[in-house]
């Protein structure tokens, strides 16, 4: 394979790369990535020296340079990572979101049907599904998002769908539920209160806490999206869940729990617009494909709270730039500061 990895330097987009590294099967791997604000080389650092690698710092919205990349590397793989994806952020700047999600979709499905791409893969998330009271959502679920991130995300969805009925482009859809570990950029809510807590600053806490979430490590939800790159149908969606639903009032005390820091961090502040309650997916499709995950909860969650405890470099440099802005703006006021 020659692929293309769209926002590659990003959390899941950065493990992914690395993943495909290990394999005997990939020619080259070419990572377009904007580099901004959550976009990091330093999460590609060990993987810079491979002859197969090269990174290109550009836009999914620039036509002419994701087709002069597909052309000059003989791109025959697509898999999508570029996104604007953090619910807060679209709230606040709806319009960001529009561009990247949706119309620099539409860019590379255009530059890939003109260079006849093998395999087109979006990746995608549970929140498209909306809030889901009982049950599990399906892949033939409808898409009903409550968020602007969300309705971004859904667009691309229903524009990549139409490639493959309009075009017969071969494309794969993913949607994943939370996921967490290592590198992932300190907006998120395990990594935020956890490099907060490390900091003995508040852990803002959304409402009464209750909302429900579906989690997954990042080399599981890297090990599906691979899977579902080899072996999926074109043309189909397939839901990437962990299987461990928890409480976000139980994760952040689970988070104080094992950094030793009290529950008196935890501060309520007044709910989001249109927070969703809950999340669960439906995973039996991608399971006739042979996966299923395998960090046990509990020990990946440690293993990653520790991580950020033992690299406090990565973050710190992280939380005193733009996102000290961003922090101030969206928390400011619901902490009293």
């Amino acid at each position: 394979m020659r692929v293309l990895v769209t926002g590659g330097a990003g959390f899941i987009g950065s493990h992914f790369l690395r993943l495909l590294l290990t394999r005997s099967d990939v020619e080259w791997v070419v990572n377009l990535d904007a580099l901004r604000y959550s976009g990091n080389l330093e999460n590609l650092s060990d993987v810079t020296p491979d002859r197969r690698y090269r990174f290109v710092q550009g836009d999914i919205c620039d036509a002419p340079t994701v087709g002069r990349l597909l052309e000059e590397h003989r791109i025959d793989t697509i898999t999508n990572f570029a996104a604007e994806t953090h619910v807060d952020r679209s709230i606040l700047e709806p319009g960001g979101f529009v561009r990247t999600d949706v119309i620099g979709t539409a860019v590379l499905l255009e530059a890939a049907r003109a260079a006849g791409i093998q395999r087109f893969l979006q990746v995608s998330t549970d929140e498209v599904y909306g809030d889901v009271s009982t049950g599990r959502s399906k892949e033939t679920d409808c898409v009903v998002p409550r968020s602007p991130y969300a309705a971004s995300k859904a667009a691309g969805d229903l524009l990549v769908r139409s490639y493959f009925t309009t075009y017969g482009m071969p494309i794969l859809i993913t949607r994943g539920s939370n996921t967490f570990g290592p590198n992932q950029y300190p907006e998120k809510f395990i990594p935020l209160f956890v490099t907060n807590a490390l900091e003995d600053q508040p852990l803002p806490l959304y409402g009464d806490g209750f909302q429900e979430r579906e989690w997954i490590h990042v080399e599981d939800h890297c090990a599906g999206i691979a899977r579902i790159l080899d072996r999926g149908a074109p043309g189909e969606i397939y839901n990437i869940g962990g299987g461990r639903e928890r409480r976000n009032i139980e994760l952040a005390e689970a988070i104080l729990k094992i950094l030793g820091k009290p529950t008196a961090l935890i501060r309520h502040i007044v709910d989001r617009p249109g927070h969703d309650r809950r999340y669960a997916l439906d995973s039996a499709k991608i399971r006739t494909l042979g996966w299923q995950p395998r960090a046990p909860f509990e020990e990946a969650l440690e293993s990653t709270v520790l991580w950020y405890r033992d690299n406090p470099q990565w973050w710190g440099k992280i939380k005193s730039g733009e996102f000290r802005d961003f922090y101030q703006k969206l928390y400011g006021a619901r902490l009293g500061d």
